[in-house]
């Protein structure tokens, strides 16, 4: 195939979502492939292995130059499928997804609904098809149409895993058992993330950071009657507060200890401004707030800031 024009690769692609991948992700989403923390035995159910079966069989019938698709299993853990794509450009490329999803969960509309597929309007409803099941299809179509262009990449590996729900505790393990095989990326491309608007490709570089920890508070050395110890001890909860306002001041949101703070480099600054620009309001409109919630500004640059 010769060189397509950047709107014909847009065509070739479209084309191979709707006459390969769509249909398999119909399929992928009737699957109740619920993560490990929500279906405790989800090995006996086997959906979790159904889900990975469906992705292997799609991947070896794609033809890629030397591909190698292999589905790992540690005992007593959720599988990984890694494939392995050689290459002739430099560096190594790490592409990731996972297959399991997150549990029913209510508010569906009446004709649809979380195992129930549904097309309309050019948009697939139901659980897992965006979260996170399009992104092995993602990934190796698009490395299908660089292969049948002759266009060089560079050595790329996909894993995909069935944890990512239930905080991923299983992947450290298979990272390591991997180790030599993935070796150390170059590139690391999470397909795993949301988009601003359908008409623009959107590419995420930062997230706010997560501390998760244990507090706790003691007054008394035995238990007694708040009949009697109540307006002499002081509350716990109280005390609590107390602690968490020299953490966060509770009127803005802002974090006091300065050892907290980095500076947000001027190009990420510059690329909230544009995205601001571009989706307005819906920063914050596409959110059900209840009557009287409001975002935490209105200024959508400073929103997406805040995410940094």
């Amino acid at each position: 195939m010769a060189t397509l024009s950047p709107r014909e690769t847009t065509q070739h692609i479209t084309e191979m979502w709707e006459k390969s991948i769509v249909h398999r992700l119909i399929d992928y989403i009737r699957i109740p492939a619920k993560s490990p923390q929500f279906d405790p035995d989800w090995a006996a159910h086997g959906h979790i292995d159904e889900a990975m079966a469906l992705a292997e069989n799609w991947c070896r019938e794609q033809a890629l130059a030397q591909m190698r698709v292999e589905v790992i299993r540690l005992e007593g853990r959720t599988p990984v499928l890694l494939i392995e794509i050689p290459g002739c450009g430099e560096g190594r490329v790490l592409l990731y997804g996972h297959l399991d999803k997150q549990p029913e969960m209510t508010g569906w509309d009446s004709d649809k609904g979380p195992w129930q597929p549904r097309l309309a309007d050019d948009r697939l409803y139901g659980r897992g098809g965006a979260d996170d099941g399009y992104a092995l299809f993602a990934a190796l179509a698009a490395l299908q149409v660089l292969q049948e262009q002759r266009i060089a990449h560079s050595r790329c590996l996909i894993l995909i895993e069935t944890c990512e729900e239930s905080g991923s505790y299983d992947l450290p393990h298979y990272i390591d058992a991997l180790g030599e095989r993935l070796g150390q990326p170059d590139l690391v491309i999470c397909l795993d993330s949301g988009c601003g608007s359908y008409d623009r490709l959107w590419l995420t570089t930062s997230l706010r950071g997560l501390a998760t920890g244990e507090l706790s508070v003691e007054l008394l050395t035995e238990g007694v009657h708040s009949g009697d110890a109540s307006g002499i001890v002081p509350c716990s909860f109280r005390v609590i507060r107390q602690l968490l306002a020299r953490i966060e001041d509770a009127d803005s949101g802002r974090i006091l200890p300065a050892g907290l703070h980095a500076e947000i480099p001027a190009q990420r600054c510059e690329q909230a401004r544009r995205a601001g620009e571009i989706l307005g309001e819906r920063v914050f409109a596409r959110f059900p707030f209840v009557p009287g919630a409001r975002p935490n500004a209105e200024d959508p640059t400073q929103l997406i800031l805040n995410r940094t």
